[in-house]
């Protein structure tokens, strides 16, 4: 007994329409009458249009089901559609390539806005470098430690800003440290901030209630 199996069929060339809508635009290549391949053909669209009759009396919706009924028959179907014809060529044409920057670097963790800003900072005067270079070696350190998954010693971002600049900057190590220890007791003064902030809201809704509890109670 013979069994249709779907892997035994040709592939679909628009798999939305279903099988039975591909068999129907098959049919239309053996009708020899152009007359008659027209009128069908138009019934065709009319049962594709069904699919969606919210845009089936669309003007561009129209236009786009001929267009899949040319696709849908490999473009062997010769009737009188109200539009242009589609080709294979103008379906298979390649947008052009892109051109995209192809300029290497050499620590891509960092990214190339650091290497951009390295850049522009090595025309600077020392004062303006020195008073950047503290949000530029904090990010480094970051950047470094997420790709890494380790952190980065003082040396090793002093020696990757030494490359990224071809030396026109050169970092100390302990001024490396001052930052970073900068950095952290900033943190932890925002951090002591915030929690003397917490706690003195939290004694005013203790207070609040007290004074709350005590009046009830005279009264």
């Amino acid at each position: 007994m013979y069994k249709n199996y779907n892997y035994l069929r040709r592939p679909l060339l628009i798999p939305e329409y279903g099988r039975h809508i591909q068999e129907m635009v098959d049919s239309l290549l053996e009708i020899e009458d152009r007359d008659e391949r027209t009128r069908q053909a138009k019934a065709v669209i009319a049962v594709m249009g069904n699919l969606n009759p919210l845009l089936r009396d669309n003007a561009e919706y129209t236009h786009k089901l001929w267009d899949h009924l040319f696709i849908m028959s490999d473009f062997k179907l010769d009737v009188d559609s109200p539009y242009a014809l589609p080709t294979r060529e103008d379906l298979e044409v390649k947008p052009e390539r892109l051109s995209y920057s192809q300029g290497g670097i050499t620590h891509k963790h960092y990214g190339r806005n650091i290497v951009r800003v390295l850049n522009r900072l090595k025309f600077e005067e020392p004062s303006a470098i020195a008073e950047q270079m503290a949000d530029v070696a904090l990010y480094m350190r970051n950047k470094s430690a997420e790709y890494n998954q380790e952190h980065p010693t003082s040396a090793m971002i002093v020696n990757d800003i030494k490359i990224l600049t071809e030396g026109a900057i050169s970092m100390d190590e302990d001024w490396i440290k001052n930052i970073e220890a900068a950095h952290k007791s900033a943190s932890t003064h925002q951090k002591n901030n915030k929690k003397q902030i917490r706690t003195g809201r939290q004694q005013q809704s203790k207070n609040g209630r007290k004074n709350n509890l005590r009046h009830n109670t005279q009264k």
